[in-house]
């Protein structure tokens, strides 16, 4: 443990693998028992999440529905739901540049995989006739989910860490410990309270193009930051590098936009919406910052000569 501004304060870190990156809470308060219990029992959450919502684990609940959904409907846990109910309001809300049936496009491009390959343009339309939400049937009412051809796949991997950001802060806060700051993959970041002097956590955006510069240091409490980016999985084919943030609505990788950045309440719409924003680039940052209260939002684009343009509004 890290001493804080007073004897009685203590900062107390601890970290874990799960969902293919490293999940670490700092927390602080005056009883390290009680940190090192919320904190643990923080993680477990984290632990059970990935076992439900994982894309690759064959005992996941995700897998589940990607093997029997397109021919029967398949129940699911009331939690489970309504995070899919959320997903499909946040396609709404980004005209489908979120999109958690992309996974076919993702096969595609052997996203799913190590590495990568371009796809045929006749292998990309047959991944987008079976890509959108309009093929994601929720049933309200029985709590079950049902894919209307075969061949839909679901990931929820643009949004889970997000999520289990989330539910690992309410953990914190329903233990009333004095301040936390969770991140997943760095990616997801969720302030519970201020640190232990009252001022806010510090959290650095990373330049996409020269990772010893930042972007921008935002300042949270009780806020998230989410981040995506062009460059965390790629591939080259001669002078051309293909990214693993796919547009769905084109099927193709996203161009021009290096880095998209979200400051709001909620880490599950952060991630979907920095997505969607990397996606759609600056034109959207406008409309993005009305569908959130104090929603804020930094997207950078190359320019023409190889650096960097950068639209922000509200994030700092």
């Amino acid at each position: 443990m890290d001493a804080g501004n007073s004897p009685s304060e203590r900062i107390y870190r601890i970290g874990c693998r799960a969902m293919n990156a490293r999940f670490e809470i700092a927390l602080w308060g005056g009883d390290a028992i009680h940190l090192r219990a919320a904190a643990e029992e923080a993680l477990r959450e984290v632990g059970l999440l990935e076992q439900q919502l994982s894309f690759y684990r064959d005992d996941s609940d995700i897998r589940t529905i990607n093997t029997r959904a397109a021919y029967e409907p398949v129940p699911v846990d009331g939690r489970l739901f309504s995070l899919l109910q959320r997903a499909k309001q946040l396609s709404q809300e980004t005209s489908g540049a979120f999109d958690i049936t992309i996974a076919p496009l993702l096969g595609a491009w052997g996203f799913t995989g190590e590495g990568g390959r371009t796809p045929s343009n006749e292998e990309i339309d047959a991944a987008r006739a079976i890509t959108g939400m309009h093929l994601l049937e929720l049933d309200f009412e029985n709590l079950t989910v049902r894919f209307l051809a075969e061949g839909v796949t679901i990931d929820l991997g643009a949004i889970g860490k997000g999520y289990a950001v989330e539910q690992a802060a309410e953990i914190l806060r329903d233990a009333e410990v004095g301040g936390a700051l969770i991140h997943g993959g760095t990616s997801s970041v969720q302030a519970v309270g201020g640190q232990t002097d009252g001022t806010p956590w510090q959290v650095a955006i990373q330049d996409p193009l020269d990772a010893a510069n930042h972007l921008a240091v935002v300042p949270l409490v009780d806020r998230s930051l989410s981040v995506s980016a062009v460059h965390g999985k790629f591939f080259t084919e001669g002078e051309a590098r293909f990214g693993h943030v796919l547009d769905p609505r084109t099927g193709r990788p996203v161009q021009g936009a290096l880095l998209a950045a979200v400051v709001c309440d909620s880490a599950t719409d952060g991630d979907a919406l920095s997505t969607a924003l990397l996606t759609l680039g600056s034109p959207f940052l406008p409309e993005l910052c009305d569908l959130r209260p104090n929603l804020g939002a930094l997207v950078a684009v190359a320019d023409d000569d190889g650096g960097l343009m950068v639209a922000s509004s509200g994030i700092l």
